[in-house]
Protein backbone atom coordinates (compact mmCIF):
# COMPACT_ATOMS: atom_id res chain seq x y z
CA UNK A 1 0.00 0.00 0.00
CA UNK A 2 2.83 2.44 0.80
CA UNK A 3 4.38 1.90 -2.62
CA UNK A 4 1.12 2.95 -4.29
CA UNK A 5 0.93 6.15 -2.21
CA UNK A 6 4.57 6.94 -2.99
CA UNK A 7 4.01 6.50 -6.69
CA UNK A 8 0.90 8.67 -6.61
CA UNK A 9 2.79 11.47 -4.84
CA UNK A 10 5.66 11.14 -7.28
CA UNK A 11 3.33 11.51 -10.24
CA UNK A 12 1.58 14.47 -8.60
CA UNK A 13 4.80 16.46 -8.31
CA UNK A 14 6.06 15.59 -11.80
CA UNK A 15 3.77 14.88 -14.71
CA UNK A 16 4.12 11.57 -16.49
CA UNK A 17 5.23 13.44 -19.60
CA UNK A 18 8.03 15.20 -17.64
CA UNK A 19 9.23 11.91 -16.16
CA UNK A 20 9.27 10.13 -19.52
CA UNK A 21 11.03 13.11 -21.10
CA UNK A 22 13.67 13.12 -18.36
CA UNK A 23 14.25 9.37 -18.70
CA UNK A 24 14.51 9.70 -22.48
CA UNK A 25 16.98 12.58 -22.19
CA UNK A 26 19.09 10.75 -19.61
CA UNK A 27 19.21 7.63 -21.78
CA UNK A 28 20.17 9.29 -25.07
CA UNK A 29 22.03 12.49 -24.20
CA UNK A 30 25.69 12.53 -23.27
CA UNK A 31 26.22 13.27 -19.61
CA UNK A 32 28.02 16.49 -18.89
CA UNK A 33 27.78 19.28 -16.39
CA UNK A 34 25.81 21.42 -18.82
CA UNK A 35 23.44 18.76 -20.16
CA UNK A 36 21.13 19.28 -17.17
CA UNK A 37 21.00 23.04 -17.72
CA UNK A 38 17.95 23.91 -19.78
CA UNK A 39 17.55 26.77 -22.19
CA UNK A 40 15.29 29.57 -21.13
CA UNK A 41 13.37 32.54 -22.37
CA UNK A 42 13.06 35.47 -19.98
CA UNK A 43 9.58 36.69 -19.11
CA UNK A 44 8.56 39.86 -20.95
CA UNK A 45 5.76 42.39 -20.47
CA UNK A 46 4.88 44.75 -23.33
CA UNK A 47 2.47 47.63 -22.95
CA UNK A 48 1.51 50.76 -24.82
CA UNK A 49 0.78 54.29 -23.69
CA UNK A 50 -0.41 57.21 -25.79
CA UNK A 51 3.16 58.20 -26.59
CA UNK A 52 5.30 55.05 -26.41
CA UNK A 53 5.66 51.29 -26.41
CA UNK A 54 7.35 49.81 -23.33
CA UNK A 55 9.06 46.40 -23.15
CA UNK A 56 10.10 45.02 -19.74
CA UNK A 57 12.18 41.84 -19.54
CA UNK A 58 13.23 39.96 -16.39
CA UNK A 59 16.97 39.33 -16.76
CA UNK A 60 18.40 38.58 -13.32
CA UNK A 61 22.12 37.75 -13.00
CA UNK A 62 22.98 39.12 -16.43
CA UNK A 63 25.44 41.96 -16.82
CA UNK A 64 24.13 44.92 -18.82
CA UNK A 65 27.21 44.93 -21.04
CA UNK A 66 26.50 41.31 -22.02
CA UNK A 67 23.06 42.14 -23.44
CA UNK A 68 22.64 42.52 -27.19
CA UNK A 69 19.62 44.65 -28.10
CA UNK A 70 18.99 45.55 -31.73
CA UNK A 71 16.28 46.46 -34.21
CA UNK A 72 16.46 45.17 -37.77
CA UNK A 73 13.59 45.33 -40.28
CA UNK A 74 11.15 46.37 -37.51
CA UNK A 75 12.10 43.31 -35.41
CA UNK A 76 13.30 44.04 -31.87
CA UNK A 77 15.67 41.33 -30.63
CA UNK A 78 17.04 40.93 -27.12
CA UNK A 79 19.88 38.40 -26.71
CA UNK A 80 22.07 37.38 -23.81
CA UNK A 81 23.22 34.54 -21.65
CA UNK A 82 22.82 33.63 -17.99
CA UNK A 83 25.82 31.53 -17.04
CA UNK A 84 25.75 28.76 -14.49
CA UNK A 85 28.26 29.68 -11.82
CA UNK A 86 30.71 26.97 -10.86
CA UNK A 87 31.58 28.65 -7.52
CA UNK A 88 29.70 25.94 -5.64
CA UNK A 89 30.56 22.28 -6.00
CA UNK A 90 27.86 20.63 -8.08
CA UNK A 91 27.42 17.91 -5.44
CA UNK A 92 26.46 20.58 -2.88
CA UNK A 93 23.37 21.67 -4.80
CA UNK A 94 20.15 20.34 -3.35
CA UNK A 95 17.97 21.80 -6.10
CA UNK A 96 18.54 23.73 -9.33
CA UNK A 97 15.32 25.23 -10.68
CA UNK A 98 16.57 28.35 -12.45
CA UNK A 99 17.32 28.02 -16.14
CA UNK A 100 20.68 28.95 -17.63
CA UNK A 101 22.16 29.43 -21.05
CA UNK A 102 21.73 31.66 -24.05
CA UNK A 103 18.42 33.26 -24.90
CA UNK A 104 16.95 35.28 -27.72
CA UNK A 105 13.56 37.00 -27.76
CA UNK A 106 12.25 38.79 -30.85
CA UNK A 107 9.21 41.01 -31.29
CA UNK A 108 7.69 42.69 -34.34
CA UNK A 109 7.40 46.45 -34.02
CA UNK A 110 4.62 48.41 -35.67
CA UNK A 111 5.52 51.09 -38.19
CA UNK A 112 4.05 53.61 -35.76
CA UNK A 113 7.11 53.56 -33.45
CA UNK A 114 10.37 55.43 -33.84
CA UNK A 115 12.93 52.62 -33.52
CA UNK A 116 15.76 55.16 -33.90
CA UNK A 117 14.93 56.70 -30.51
CA UNK A 118 14.78 53.61 -28.26
CA UNK A 119 15.93 54.15 -24.68
CA UNK A 120 17.17 51.23 -22.57
CA UNK A 121 17.42 51.10 -18.79
CA UNK A 122 18.63 48.12 -16.75
CA UNK A 123 17.80 48.24 -13.05
CA UNK A 124 17.39 45.50 -10.42
CA UNK A 125 17.58 42.77 -13.05
CA UNK A 126 14.82 44.28 -15.21
CA UNK A 127 15.53 45.64 -18.69
CA UNK A 128 13.11 48.39 -19.69
CA UNK A 129 13.02 49.50 -23.32
CA UNK A 130 11.03 52.64 -24.10
CA UNK A 131 10.19 53.06 -27.78
CA UNK A 132 8.52 56.38 -28.61
CA UNK A 133 5.73 56.52 -31.15
CA UNK A 134 6.17 58.56 -34.28
CA UNK A 135 4.61 62.01 -34.06
CA UNK A 136 1.93 61.14 -36.62
CA UNK A 137 0.95 58.03 -34.63
CA UNK A 138 0.44 59.82 -31.30
CA UNK A 139 -3.16 60.49 -30.36
CA UNK A 140 -4.28 64.06 -30.98
CA UNK A 141 -7.08 65.71 -29.09
CA UNK A 142 -9.26 67.95 -31.19
CA UNK A 143 -11.10 70.68 -29.37
CA UNK A 144 -14.67 71.11 -30.50
CA UNK A 145 -16.09 74.62 -30.30
CA UNK A 146 -19.73 74.66 -29.35
CA UNK A 147 -21.75 77.71 -30.32
CA UNK A 148 -24.63 78.76 -28.17
CA UNK A 149 -27.98 78.24 -29.86
CA UNK A 150 -29.48 81.40 -31.33
CA UNK A 151 -32.56 81.20 -29.05
CA UNK A 152 -30.40 81.05 -25.92
CA UNK A 153 -28.30 83.95 -27.15
CA UNK A 154 -31.43 86.07 -27.87
CA UNK A 155 -32.98 85.23 -24.48
CA UNK A 156 -29.84 86.34 -22.70
CA UNK A 157 -30.23 89.93 -24.01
Amino acid sequence: MRTTISRFELFRTNSLQEQIGRLFNEAFEPTSDESSITTWAPAVDIFETGHELVVKADLPDIKAEELDIRVENNILTIRGERKFEKKVNENNYLRVERSYGSFSRSFSLANTVNSEAIKAEYKNGVLTLTIPKREEAKPKQIKVNVEAPAVAAAAGR
